[in-house]
């Protein structure tokens, strides 16, 4: 697919796949979310959901939804404990099977994310990127991507960007649809799931000795 099919493919299909796929994947899956729904209810408790700010399109930001995977636990002092503390073993088996993104399908829905797009990062790293990975922004954030079938959490910060802007630079439907093929795979072997150090990934940090997109 050259430039211009793609470029066809992104203003006027892309959006229109995302609604129709999302909405039969929330119908199909109905009785998957709310068996999940209620066995976080009863293993973590109250709320259900973890919500929380991303940037989208354009750095626009908007409420994410992902089911909970860890508990509330606190030290003495009152702060949380540590992600692998307040990770229990259901909740790496929910990160581990991505059945924790599933409500993000009401996400793509709205219009904020798309099914393959960059994954959306934390809002407080948005003063860290310098130009080139920024332009992670120009599309909207997916579900998966490409970065998420080569590595997803195992591999570096720097690694992940460059893989976000080529897809950025090459978005096609054939694309995207290895990707989907791909994730599933990932999904299926629970690969990439973790970093070598963290039970997800180290917080990103900035670019050493580089000033950060303005």
């Amino acid at each position: 697919m050259n430039n211009f099919e793609g470029g066809i493919y992104k203003i006027c299909f892309k959006r229109l796949l995302d609604f129709i796929l999302s909405l039969a994947a929330i119908i199909i899956l109905s009785l998957v979310l709310l068996i999940v729904s209620i066995l976080v209810r009863v293993k973590l408790g109250s709320p259900i959901l973890f919500k929380q700010d991303r940037p989208g399109i354009n750095g626009k930001i908007f409420t994410m939804y992902k089911f909970r995977t860890m508990t509330d636990e606190k030290d003495e002092k009152g702060n949380l404990l540590s992600d692998n503390k307040r990770l229990t073993r259901f909740g790496r088996f929910l990160r581990s099977t991505s059945l924790d993104e599933l409500p993000e399908l009401f996400n793509i829905l709205k219009g904020d994310m798309s099914i393959i797009g960059p994954r959306p990062l934390l809002v407080q790293y948005l003063p860290l990127y310098n130009k080139h990975q920024n332009r992670r922004h120009e599309v909207r954030p997916g579900l998966s991507g490409l970065a998420q079938i080569n590595g997803r959490n195992s591999i570096s910060w720097e690694e992940k960007f460059n893989l976000d802007i080529e897809y950025v630079d090459n978005i096609s439907f054939i694309g995207d649809f290895k990707i989907v093929l791909f994730t599933i795979k990932k999904v299926l072997f629970r690969e990439g799931i973790n970093s070598e150090t963290a039970a997800t990934i180290e917080p990103f940090e900035g670019n050493k000795g580089e000033r950060p997109s303005q």
